[in-house]
């Protein structure tokens, strides 16, 4: 029998990750705005997140919540993370009982610190929580490039019923148990981005880059071991995996912000202009706020706050890294 899966989210990543799993099962994807639910009933296509690219034509949509999970064995949330629990509890009188759900958000939530994951378990206590992440740039899986992403439940047989239904042709997609790790590693690389790009913005050079994501992976490997994830989860897919892509591509909104704060701009002004959201933007102050919690340190995830959010520019985060006293590098984390 077919699981029926349910997404809920008609953005760029959501309407892709939808568009895959209807390769392998029937799937409605949830999209807020009416006319996008038409446009993809009846062209097949989502202009305003995937211009110019087909969805696979078994794919379904709606703007009705009830409709798209009432029947689902499957949810997947394509939420991002200051909206998710808002969403989630939109889909809560709906959803039958003991159905898994998937994050795809890669953020955590202002003022209570969670996980998606976690606001899942807050909210829908009983459903198995998982997420999917990994380096996955939505405009090139869905016009065909090849990708590999892992799924994170703590539950493997779970983990593995729903690998077959994400993946397809040159989308890979792995099994893991270590939630916590896959989740923060997704979350914590888009405030790396940021940097990167804010580097690459002022053109500080290859090498540059190539120093901020690696210093940039042992910070966010330091928070997420302390916060519970397995280190080699952060040399994987969710961590280094992503941390690549998203600090490298100039696809990447993260390493957009970055980039358009190293020309000079404001950040309001660059907020303003983007379809869809940079999670790192808001992520950045609660990573700053764990990495207090836990006693971690974390020098450039806390330049990028103070560029954000005090006013600093570039080259006073640059200065201020360059105080911070040389240690070893013997340690991974």
């Amino acid at each position: 029998m077919k699981l029926k899966v349910g997404v809920i989210g008609g953005g760029s990543w959501g309407t892709t990750v939808a568009s895959i799993i209807a390769k392998n099962t029937d799937t409605i994807l949830w999209a807020r705005s009416l006319k996008t639910a038409i446009e993809i009933n009846e062209h097949h296509t989502n202009q305003q997140y995937l211009p110019n690219t087909k969805l696979t034509r078994s794919l379904k949509a709606s703007n009705s919540i009830k409709e798209t999970v009432e029947n689902s064995d499957v949810v997947v949330m394509g939420i991002p993370a200051q909206n998710f629990r808002e969403v989630l509890k939109e889909v809560k009188p709906h959803i039958r009982p003991w159905i898994p759900i998937v994050s795809l958000a890669k953020g955590l939530e202002m003022g209570t610190k969670m996980r998606m994951t976690e606001v899942i378990e807050q909210e829908l206590p009983g459903h198995p929580a998982g997420v999917l992440t990994g380096p996955n740039l939505a405009k090139e899986i869905h016009s065909g490039k090849a990708a590999a992403a892992v799924i994170a439940m703590v539950d493997d047989t779970i983990a593995e019923k729903l690998q077959t239904i994400f993946s397809s042709g040159l989308f890979r997609v792995y099994t893991n148990t270590d939630v916590i790790g896959c989740e923060l590693g997704g979350a914590l690389k888009n405030v790396m981005a940021i940097a990167t790009g804010m580097g690459d913005g002022a053109n500080a050079g290859d090498n540059t880059r190539a120093a901020l994501i690696t210093r940039g992976l042992a910070e966010l490997t330091r928070l997420g071991v302390a916060m519970g994830g397995k280190r080699r989860t952060f040399a994987g897919l969710a961590g280094m995996g992503d941390l690549v892509a998203t600090c490298s591509s100039t696809k990447s909104r993260n390493h957009y912000v970055g980039f358009q704060l190293g020309k000079g701009r404001k950040l309001d002004d660059i907020v303003e202009e983007m379809d869809e959201v940079a999670e790192g933007v808001k992520t950045t102050k609660v990573v700053v706020e764990l990495a207090k919690d836990y006693g971690v340190e974390m020098p450039i995830t806390e330049e990028v706050y103070k560029v954000l959010y005090e006013g600093n520019t570039l080259q006073d985060a640059f200065k201020g890294l360059l105080r911070i006293e040389i240690g070893s590098e013997k340690e991974p984390g």
